[in-house]
């Protein structure tokens, strides 16, 4: 069997289509399209186009650049002006105060289960 497209309505119904591949699993879904004149000329566009379509995968650019990029140093802190320590208070009026109510004990919350890690998604052979 060929790889073929699928033109179908999706829950909107709006017309959409679906790159099958020989095995039978999707290999693209096309966006949703008012009228179905519209979801063909989509999938004669992709035809016409893919064969010289070149491959760009903008996330090793990104992690490139991320490694060559220099490392911020951190900013410097400014210096600012010390204020005079307070002046402590007379004996009398910490007498006068009357001492603070006990709040309730804070309820400590459920200790949440450590996560799995997910796996890396797999690496394709990819052609720049």
């Amino acid at each position: 069997m060929a790889a073929k497209f699928v033109v179908f309505y999706d829950k909107a119904k709006k017309f959409r289509f679906r790159l099958l591949a020989t095995n039978g699993e999707i290999i693209a879904v096309g966006e949703a399209y008012e009228s179905k004149a519209s979801c063909l000329n989509g999938i004669k566009s992709i035809q016409k186009n893919a064969p010289a379509a070149v491959l760009v995968d903008e996330t090793l650019k990104k992690e490139t650049d991320e490694k060559k990029a220099p490392k911020k140093k951190p900013a410097a802190k400014k210096a600012t002006a010390k204020k005079p320590a307070a002046k402590k208070a007379t004996a009398k009026k910490a007498a006068d105060k009357k001492p603070a109510a006990k709040k309730p004990a804070a309820k400590k919350p459920a200790a949440k289960k450590a996560a799995t890690p997910k796996p890396a998604p797999p690496k394709d052979p990819i052609v720049e």
